[in-house]
């Protein structure tokens, strides 16, 4: 029965599909879009074929379900935050809930009990599509919220994230707690950080806000004073040598620890190199050292001590680098797109009719939009002719009513459908054969974008002049072969 098909059921067969997220939302009898923004959608958040740009997409869309449910309020304690971490019983959080059932018959507010009562038992039902925690966790967000009309409607939310989840939660509250899914979206690139100095090596790595130390040796090497007995180049010479065996050492160590030996790529986003002594320096300029790693190189930096207290400051002396690994790439993006233009070499649009109509030919090659694009598509039908046409309005021609009329004939156009241009694109963007890529207007270039070019816009595959693109399509001849 499709009716009561459940969406957030795990799948128990298939390798790969274990790592989807799937979202569900409870919807009330009464309308199908009740919840308006609110999330009502599956989200096939899969890693499966690891592509970057998939990737930053996936993480896009659960920072737009984090700032729905943020952005929620309901009455009393009924909005229910369960997290669990891998490797949990679905059992315990079964007998907890049966506990807090209890607890909860004995609140005094009856509107209150009842709503703490409905969510507890909501949460207990979906739970009973489990038989095991999944393998990164299991997130569930239960209650009644109220909307902006303020109606009341009952929302029920649970998914598997995409990276293991090492918290666990259970709080009744008048919101939905998100922290912990906040700090899942911290970055999860790895980074290498070798710390090397005189008494040995440290190898670790750093991934969002969890460290691991991978190795660390120690060494014993001669100082520049010798006791009597041997000549001062002999004793020179027998330093040099076993300080050179020791730099190869490591960085046969380096290869070992940050070379996937499978892809024969390097493991880690970028490599961070610290010490006391000039060993760093001689390890990165060395020839032994592999130039894959060379060029994942993003920081060499002095630290006071050696092993874990250096790895640690060599942490927090790297922090802004580490944070703006993201903030770097974003940078060269639109410092590329900049550069068409400055050279005029055709081979870039921006506005959101034209990158449309040229997105259609399947011209662009990278397609640039700001993260926070606040334009809707909107599906609209002549009341009069039945004629379907789509329009792209922002929050100011929303409020315009004549934007709603066909200007020819003062017609109502009646909205079929309203989605977020951003998510349209999140959608469809494949069957254009073009990558996205999501910008921020933190930097100066980013910010420069979304003032300048309105947020979005396109790199081409081959020059293109959109001006005589447009004077064909409003003759209406160049759609003649598409139709």
């Amino acid at each position: 029965m499709p009716g009561s098909q459940h969406l957030g059921q795990p799948r128990t067969g298939g390798k790969e599909n274990s790592r989807a997220i799937v979202l569900a939302t409870s919807r009330p009898h009464k309308s199908p879009r009740s919840l308006g923004y609110f999330c009502c959608e599956l989200l096939n958040v899969g890693m499966a074929d690891g592509h970057e740009t998939d990737k930053n997409i996936e993480i896009w869309k659960i920072k737009k379900l984090i700032k729905a449910l943020e952005a929620a309020r309901g009455n009393g304690t009924s909005m229910i935050s369960l997290i669990m971490p891998p490797r949990d019983q679905i059992s315990r959080v079964t007998k907890m809930l049966g506990d807090e059932f209890g607890t909860a018959s004995n609140i005094k507010s009856r509107v209150n009990r009842q709503s703490v009562l409905g969510a507890i038992t909501s949460a207990q039902q979906r739970l009973k599509l489990y038989n095991k925690v999944p393998p990164n966790g299991l997130v569930l967000y239960t209650g009644t919220i109220v909307t902006e009309d303020g109606k009341e409607k009952k929302v029920t939310i649970d998914f598997e994230p995409f990276r293991p989840i090492n918290a666990s939660l259970y709080l009744c509250d008048n919101k939905f707690h998100t922290e912990a899914l906040n700090e899942l979206l911290e970055s999860d690139d790895k980074f290498g950080f070798i710390v090397m100095d005189g008494n040995g090596t440290l190898f670790g790595t750093l991934s969002g806000n969890t460290r691991e130390v991978l190795h660390k040796f120690s060494v014993d090497l001669p100082k520049k004073h010798g006791r009597g007995g041997q000549s001062a180049l002999r004793f020179a010479r027998l330093r040099m040598e076993k300080r050179h065996n020791y730099v190869r050492k490591t960085a046969e160590l380096a290869t070992q620890f940050f070379i996937n030996p499978s892809t024969s790529q390097p493991n880690v986003s970028g490599l961070i190199l610290a010490g006391s002594a000039d060993f760093k320096t001689e390890l990165s300029q060395s020839d032994m050292f592999d130039p894959r790693l060379q060029a994942k190189i993003l920081n060499v930096v002095d630290v006071s001590y050696g092993g874990e207290n250096g790895f640690n400051q060599a942490i927090e002396l790297s922090s802004e680098i580490l944070a703006n690994v993201k903030f770097i790439q974003e940078k060269r993006l639109i410092g590329k797109y900049f550069e068409e233009i400055s050279q005029d070499t055709g081979k870039y649009v921006f506005g959101v009719d034209d990158t449309l109509k040229v997105l259609e030919m399947g011209a662009v090659e990278i397609l640039i939009v700001w993260e926070n694009l606040d334009i809707n598509r909107y599906t609209l039908k002549n009341t009069t002719t039945g004629e379907i046409i789509t329009k792209h309005m922002n929050k100011e021609q929303e409020l315009n009513q004549e934007n709603f009329r066909n200007p020819d004939n003062a017609a109502e156009l009646e909205v079929q459908e309203k989605l977020s241009l951003l998510e349209w694109f999140a959608n469809e963007y494949k069957q254009f054969g073009c990558t996205l890529e999501f910008v921020t207007n933190k930097s100066q270039e980013g910010s420069q974008f979304c003032r300048g070019f309105g947020g979005i816009g396109g790199i081409l595959r081959y020059q293109l002049d959109v001006r005589s693109f447009d004077e064909v399509s409003d003759e209406g001849e160049y759609y003649d072969d598409s139709e």
